[in-house]
Formats: C-alpha cells, structure tokens, sequence
C-alpha cells in the first residue's frame, strides 16, 4: 500500500440535534391538507436532542434497535435530510458507508463507475487519476473492472464502493453495516484499513449489529432509542445497555421456560427454567473471559436418588465445545417428587468471541445413555463479543507463558 498524505484535521460535532416527520394515515390525507390548510397528520419525532462529538483519531460507535433513528442520524449527517433544528459541524470532506452501490450505474463497467462515484464524492478528475490504480488494486476485481456493474455480485460491488470511499482520502468517514457483504477475508482487510484511516487521524461514525467490532473497534459508543440519546460511554458498557434493550423487546416472545414438545427423555425429571447471561453484562452477549452464569430451575416428577444435571456448550457449527455435569463435578444428586430445585452453573467463559447454544440435561450416572430424565437441544443462544483480556487464537484460551531464559549473542569481531 502506498503512503499518503497526513489527514486534514477531522472532527464531528453533533448539538441537540432535532428532527421530525408528518406521519398520514391515507396518501390521500396528504392531499387533503395542502388543499385545506387542515392538518391531517401525526407528528414522529425520528431524533430528539441527540449531541455528541468525535475527535481525530476517534471511532465512536452506534447501536440502537431498529427504528431507533440511526439512518437519519446519518441522513442528516450526510446532507440527504435537513434537521429540525440543532447542529451539525463536520471539519474536513465527509463519506459515507452507508448503501455501498448506491449512485452506481449498473450499466457502466466498474472503471466508468469510478470516476462517476467519486466525483459524487467530492473528488477532482486529477485526484480520481491518482487513485485509479489504487482503487483497482484495492478491490482486486481484477479484469471484471471492465465488466459492466449488472454482473458484479454483491460482494464485487461492496469491494469497489469501499475502495472508492476509503481513497476519497475523507477527513471523517460514516459506516452503516457496510461491510457485512462480503467474504471474510475481505472484510477484514476492510477493517485493518478503518484502523490505519484512524492511526492517520480520521474520525469515524461506526453504526453496525456487530457487537465484537463495536467493542474491538469503537474507542466509545452511543445508545439510540426511540430517536433519544440512552446512553454514552465505553463499548462495553453501551453493548450491555443495547443488548438489555433487545431482551426486553423479546422477552414476551422468548419462552423462557423450555416446552417440552423440544424437549425429550422419561419426564421423571424437567428443567422448567433456563436463562444464560454473562455475570457483568446483564444479558446473553458476554466479553471474552467474562463470567457466563447459567440459572435453573429443576422439578421432580417422581422420588429420584441419582440425578445428575449436565450443561453442553456448541458453537455455531454444532461442535462441541465444552461440557460437564453434576456427578463428573461433585457427584449425583437426590430429589423428592414435587420438589423444586434452583441451581446455577458458573462458568469462565474464555472462548473465542462468536455465537453459542447451551443445551441442558437431567440424567442418572456420569451419562445419559442409561437413563434420560430430560434433554433439550439448544434450550439457550449466547454471544461472546470483545475479549477481557488479551486476544488469541483458535477456540479457548489456555494456560500460557512466553519465558525468556537467555539471549545468545555472537561473539564481537576484534577490530583490525
């Protein structure tokens, strides 16, 4: 990669940012008011009072439910909208990841989209020469930069839009799920370019579902709900508030208590509850390293001397990635018919950062081939987003130390 120019100096500031919509019930009503003078509309207030700032060098990221307003944040930010009232100052040329594609034409080949799509974005016909090449490169469409847009996938046409938008060489720059097209290689070399555009001093609007980049690359973030400012502050703290939120939101269609037609084995023996959530988080997302706690509510159908509870982890390929119950632990257990038990599962969750189910089980001995109580697949999802403590490599973190015992130097030449 080529070196480039230092960056203008890259700041943005957002003041009680306001802005509502007429809401009509009929596109007829809207008619009705124009000609009347009569209002015939509901006010939606989309952002109400939003302020907060971004400095060179920064990554601010943004979380909020759908509907939360964060595209007209943006839409503001960009100049498609107009604010109600309030504040936007952005020091330096702006772009924006928003829709990756949109403004290219399909019938042009990629080459002719360049020069269309980055004169768009503020830059000159010299400044679009100097960075063909790169842009080329960058996107490593190869011989389909020829081809006509209409046959580019929708991976090619994310690749290009980037490579456009990050050699626009912008001052600040506003990502909305832009880069959840595309393979994984490619988005990670996205990614180590977002940071190099941070090292270089850019400020960076980050609005993405992806809660392990909000955390690994958002120095700060904000919570939108309902178009109001909830909360601003660390990653972490912003992810825990974000995922309480869509707890919430789901908690009357999530049955947290299991059904049994999922369920299966004799019925002596039932899990009537299960909820895992990491122990600082609150929720179901948890950092690497996090405690994960695991609380449950047992019933006994009938009187039962060997009861053993078991708890499996899997990732999302279905692999098993961890799993122990209470007679490998401690040994089995008795329970009385109609008895209730509560137990909680306490684990260090140092696993790599993805998405994970727990299933449970009830059975006697140390498995459940002899005798099934109860087992339920899948019964609980979590995600691992962020790490604790340092990064690593592969699917757990396991004990390690790099020791230095001695450096082998040879021996100095005596000078002739």
């Amino acid at each position: 990669m080529t070196a480039t120019a230092p960056l203008a100096t890259a700041k943005i500031r957002v003041e009680a940012l306001r802005k509502t919509f007429k809401r009509f019930a009929k596109p007829v009503d809207r008619l009705k008011e124009a000609l009347t003078g009569h209002s015939q509309h509901t006010v939606h207030i989309a952002l109400d009072d939003i302020s907060f700032s971004v400095a060179e060098g920064e990554v601010l990221g943004v979380l909020g439910k759908n509907g939360a307003g964060k595209s007209t944040l943006l839409k503001l930010m960009t100049g498609v909208l107009l604010p109600d009232s309030g504040s936007i100052d952005i020091q330096g040329r702006v772009t924006g990841l928003l829709e990756l594609g949109t403004g290219f034409n399909p019938d042009l080949s990629g080459a002719d989209n360049i020069t269309a799509n980055a004169l768009m974005l503020g830059m000159s016909h010299t400044e679009i020469a100097q960075q063909r090449d790169a842009i080329v490169e960058f996107s490593e469409l190869g011989d389909f930069i020829h081809e006509p847009l209409r046959t580019y996938s929708s991976g090619m046409v994310m690749r290009l839009g980037f490579a456009i938008a990050i050699h626009a060489r912008p001052a600040c720059l506003l990502v909305d799920e832009a880069l959840s097209v595309g393979d994984g290689y490619f988005q990670q070399k996205c990614m180590q370019r977002i940071r190099q555009f941070k090292q270089e001093g850019g400020a960076i609007l980050f609005v993405s579902h992806d809660l392990n980049a909000i955390k690994i690359l958002c120095d700060r973030a904000i919570v939108i709900d309902d178009g109001r400012l909830l909360h601003a502050g660390s990653s972490e703290s912003a992810v825990n508030l974000y995922n309480r939120l869509m707890g919430n939101q789901a908690a009357e269609q999530e049955q947290r208590h299991l059904a049994s037609a999922e369920a299966y084995g004799t019925g002596e023996a039932v899990v009537a509850h299960c909820e895992a959530q990491g122990a600082d988080s609150g929720s179901s997302v948890l950092a690497s390293g996090e405690t994960l706690k695991i609380q449950l509510r047992l019933e006994a159908r009938q009187s039962l001397d060997d009861i053993a509870l078991g708890v499996l982890i899997r990732d999302r390929f279905g692999q098993d990635i961890f799993g122990q119950n209470t007679h490998q632990h401690r040994g089995a257990f008795a329970m009385a018919e109609g008895e209730t038990c509560d137990m909680r599962v306490v684990i260090e969750a140092d696993i790599a950062p993805g998405k994970y189910t727990l299933s449970v089980a009830l059975h006697s001995s140390d498995h459940h081939l002899d005798e099934c109580y109860w087992w339920h697949d899948s019964v609980q999802q979590f995600e691992v987003a962020g790490y604790r403590h340092s990064k690593f490599s592969g699917v757990c973190r396991l004990p390690c130390h790099f020791e230095m015992e001695h450096i082998h130097r040879p021996p100095q030449r005596e000078m002739e």
